[in-house]
């Protein structure tokens, strides 16, 4: 019987994170991972990289025109930032073994705190 490969990618980021931005025109900025696209390694973030999009009239907007709305930006743009220091740190996994078995967690390499709760 032939293996199965996981082949899905493990990213440092999770939706609900925090991050700070380190490149592009936002870069210094910070704000709350609002979604993850893992194949296209993007995410959006709440009020980070606003596009304008124009809307046709519809039931839910009749007056239609030009909204802001965020556009994602490339994984390698945003780093986590670490809860206990408020600072932006590279994040790394480590199991913690529990009851049943263990787990994997990532954590703060800057503090060695654990993100996931």
């Amino acid at each position: 019987m032939p293996k199965m490969y996981n082949n899905r990618k493990k990213l440092h980021v999770k939706k609900g994170d925090q991050v700070l931005i380190i490149a592009g025109n936002d870069k210094g900025e910070r704000g709350r991972v609002l979604m993850v696209n893992p194949k296209k390694e993007r995410v959006l973030v709440e009020g980070i990289n606003m596009r304008t999009h124009h809307e046709k009239p519809s039931q839910d907007n009749p007056q239609g025109g030009r909204l802001k709305r965020e556009a994602s930006i490339h994984l390698s743009n945003v780093m986590v930032i670490d809860p206990t220091t408020d600072e932006a740190s590279r994040i790394g996994r480590k199991r913690i073994e529990e009851e049943g078995g263990g787990r994997w967690a990532r954590y703060a390499k800057k503090s060695g705190e654990i993100i996931d709760k």
